[in-house]
């Protein structure tokens, strides 16, 4: 996968957690994947919408880092995925 992240929406916290001994949170790798599922959800008739992107998004969590599915994207208008070529 891309070692790119999009950035995570932050709210700002009545405790002030900002500043230089908190660093910015990083989206999951798989967070795209499971958006695409949720997407699926309000596509029409969730039994016939959710599988394939439920189905992406299990392979994914259950792969190693850098081995996620590249297949792309059924509902969310994203770039698929690229895998890194690994150092030899």
């Amino acid at each position: 996968m891309s070692s790119e992240s999009r950035p995570v929406p932050r709210r700002e916290s009545p405790w002030g957690v900002t500043g230089e001994n908190h660093p910015e949170p990083k989206a999951h790798r798989c967070n795209d994947r499971v958006e695409d599922v949720i997407q699926a959800c309000f596509e029409g008739n969730p039994f016939k919408t959710v599988p394939g992107p439920f189905k992406l998004f299990w392979q994914c969590m259950r792969s190693k880092p850098g081995e996620e599915p590249t297949e792309p994207f059924t509902y969310l208008d994203l770039d698929p995925p690229k895998r890194e070529a690994k150092p030899e």
